[in-house]
């Protein structure tokens, strides 16, 4: 069965609807035998979410907790089909792990054909690294002309178990990994867990993956050291070890 080398999607009660600490996030992921956990609290415009100023003091973490890499980064909300998103560039560019997603509480959907320019225009932001569940069928988009995008521009496509607990979601979150095995893009497969004991649960995105034989190799998260290469990248330089 697929394993990961750490949870690149969690959430903290720094967002109201989110139920445990970093602390309690941390003593999981090391019960899980993670040797990293990135912290990706929702942007400010997601009702009950942190304010800027949470973003800005990320650095008072320290880098390890109890023997787990602490990953300082951000789940940000699209907020229209243009491209933009609810931090500026200034705070985006000093976060080392950067998610855009859809949400219905900050933007109303949309035609089939303004979801997917809104993917290839968030595509085109070179401080967004990870595409967030895009398997989930509430913003509907044509998954190829999408899928090329990330491709050329480098992103990686996440795997996101807690969608797949939907399941109006799990085909096309199946099609969405397909695409990318036949695209050689990377993935990482994450739990977007909101409570401590959701962190590093990913049964069901495991499984899909292993039934449509995904290249190991393109799963990022799978191995510290490959994911720690593609942090060096994602970082803009603030980690090099």
């Amino acid at each position: 069965m697929i394993s990961i080398a750490g949870d690149t999607h969690t959430h903290t009660l720094a967002c109201d609807h989110a139920y445990s600490t970093v602390m309690e996030n941390v003593s999981q992921a090391k019960k899980l035998g993670h040797s990293f956990l990135c912290m990706t609290e929702h942007g400010p415009a997601m009702p009950g979410g942190p304010s800027r100023i949470y973003f800005a003091t990320l650095w008072n973490l320290p880098r390890v907790i109890d023997g787990v890499t602490i990953i300082k980064g951000a789940e940000l909300n699209i907020l229209d089909y243009e491209g933009t998103v609810d931090l500026p560039d200034a705070l985006i560019e000093r976060l080392e792990w950067v998610i855009a997603s859809y949400h219905p509480p900050c933007l109303a959907t949309g035609t089939k054909a303004d979801h997917t320019r809104g993917w290839i225009n968030i595509a085109q932001n070179p401080n967004i690294h990870v595409i967030g569940h895009c398997g989930r069928d509430w913003f509907e988009f044509e998954h190829l002309p999408a899928l090329r995008a990330f491709k050329e521009t480098g992103k990686i496509v996440e795997i996101n178990a807690h969608s797949m607990s939907y399941s109006g979601h799990v085909a096309n979150c199946r099609n969405i990994a397909v695409l990318c095995a036949e695209l050689s893009i990377p993935i990482v497969v994450c739990s977007d867990a909101h409570l401590s004991t959701q962190v590093g649960e990913i049964t069901a995105a495991a499984k899909m993956l292993e039934e449509i034989n995904f290249p190991r190799e393109l799963i990022l998260n799978a191995d510290h050291d490959r994911f720690l290469a593609t942090l060096k990248r994602t970082s803009n330089g603030l980690i090099d070890d």
